[in-house]
């Protein structure tokens, strides 16, 4: 149709990324994937490092192919992961590929940077992050202390699809949601901290102005307008963040809920109106990350389905040709809660054998200790559940409300073995779906910043009638 506004979304990950056209057809949400893309580090120099080019590259592919359709986007907007960033010189110039968080130039950095700059306990109540050696507090103090040129000589420091957004519009800002990530926001003012920067020698003039999801940043440059044959197309700084933006398009109907974002990683957490930074938060590890609409996402990482993947790789050709429901379908063969463990234990952070560390801790526990690929998948699964419900508990300790259903969405959603068994565990619904949320909420909030719905939860309506979900609810 004519007047049908579409919004051209990238979706980058660690490891692959994507770009999406969207556009809302009676009151539903149609999005189609443009361009699928690697997205690899590069070691160099004893470093790693992510190619801010080519990734540039592959978004400007995106909007050709959009062009070529003969289609203009109302508006652009990018989410990446969290932490990294790009430093840039007074006269525009990228100073090298930004570094990367897995980069083993902060493995020391933290403990270090708690014992001779800033206490650890300071720095979790100026920011409510949970305490990790990759965030980008913990990487600019590694770099200042190996006298890293590009951060001497940056006019800028931008975060991943804040620079992006500079790349194409020429406009340097601050996203709230991806600026969470960095452990030197403070979520009682939602800007970074004055202490923090100063602990690392840098300036709040050097990341641009504060944004919130779904402000309209600028338009496209002359020259990207020229390579991609578009006109002044807006780009919007959405939820920067990717997670943020896949909880903003979590189809909850209201605030009674939990979500879980299952993958290798599992984030299990609430929204809340304020962040929760206090004694407990701090024992039990959780962290305080922005949200959409001056809201907070509480959460607490856990180790989610990574002993599972690990687990599948070390068994022979034959179980690994098995379909993931047809290992699931072996579990059910095994007596249920036989053998559990703790999934975020450090013995599984990355073991040389995974089979062998599940196996060693039931042993050492006096578990029966599972033995075949069935018995394995079964103690993972209902080690996850029991993981979840504990986590769970703690949300509902602190969320100030019921909380009535858990919202799974990612990869992990489609396991339905596991769905069942946290239902069950939980004695709360589960709502598994959709898999991909992150570029729908990047989408809804460009659809949000063009006027078309008025806050978070028309887009979370839109969203739920828009996909497919499956419903759990408890057995026992």
């Amino acid at each position: 149709m004519p007047d049908t506004k579409y919004f051209f979304a990238v979706d980058l990950g660690a490891t692959s990324g994507r770009t999406i056209i969207g556009h809302i057809d009676d009151r539903r949400i149609v999005q189609e994937e443009l361009t699928r893309f690697d997205n690899r580090l590069i070691q160099t120099g004893g470093h790693y490092y992510w190619d801010i080019f080519a990734l540039y590259d592959e978004v400007i592919r995106g909007l050709k192919a959009v062009a070529a359709r003969g289609i203009t986007p109302a508006s652009i907007g990018i989410d990446t992961w969290g932490v990294d960033f790009v430093c840039i010189a007074d006269d525009g110039a990228i100073m090298r590929n930004p570094l990367a968080y897995r980069d083993p130039h902060t493995f020391e950095a933290m403990d270090q940077y708690f014992e001779q700059v800033v206490p650890r306990r300071q720095v979790y109540d100026i920011t409510g992050i949970q305490l990790m050696n990759f965030n980008s507090l913990f990487q600019l103090y590694a770099m200042r202390q190996a006298h890293n040129a590009a951060l001497r000589e940056a006019d800028k420091i931008l975060f991943l699809p804040d620079a992006l957004t500079w790349m194409l519009t020429g406009e340097a800002v601050c996203e709230y949601t991806i600026a969470s990530t960095s452990q030197m926001l403070d979520p009682r003012t939602a800007d970074l901290d004055p202490l923090l920067l100063e602990s690392v020698g840098v300036k709040r003039s050097q990341f641009g102005r504060s944004v919130r999801p779904g402000t309209v940043v600028g338009t496209l440059t002359p020259e990207v307008q020229r390579l991609t044959g578009l006109g002044e197309v807006p780009v919007v700084a959405v939820a920067g963040h990717d997670t943020a933006s896949a909880v903003a398009a979590v189809p909850a109907r209201d605030e009674h809920f939990a979500y879980l974002s299952s993958g290798t990683w599992s984030l299990m957490g609430i929204e809340t109106p304020q962040a929760i930074i206090n004694d407990r938060s701090y024992e039990l590890n959780f962290t305080n990350e922005g949200g959409v609409e001056g809201t907070t996402r509480f959460l607490k990482n856990i180790c989610g389905m990574w002993l599972y993947e690990r687990c599948r790789k070390e068994w022979p050709d034959e179980v690994r040709r098995l379909s993931h429901p047809e290992l699931q379908g072996s579990a059910l063969t095994v007596e249920p809660f036989r053998s559990v463990v703790n999934p975020d234990d450090p013995a599984f952070a990355n073991p040389a054998s995974m089979i062998e560390a599940i196996q060693q801790a039931c042993r050492e526990s006096g578990q029966p200790v599972p033995q075949t690929p069935a018995e394995i998948c079964r103690c993972i699964f209902d080690s996850l559940a029991m993981r979840y419900k504990q986590v769970f508990g703690w949300l509902q300790e602190m969320a100030g409300h019921e909380l009535r259903v858990l919202h799974i969405i990612g990869g992990g959603s489609l396991n339905a073995l596991l769905n069942q068994l946290t239902a069950d565990v939980l004695g709360v619904e589960v709502i598994a779906g959709p898999q991909e949320c992150t570029a729908l909420g990047n989408i809804m909030l460009q659809a949000k910043a063009a006027g078309m719905v008025s806050d978070i939860w028309q887009m979370r309506r839109l969203i739920a009638d828009s996909v497919e979900t499956r419903r759990f609810t408890p057995q026992s």
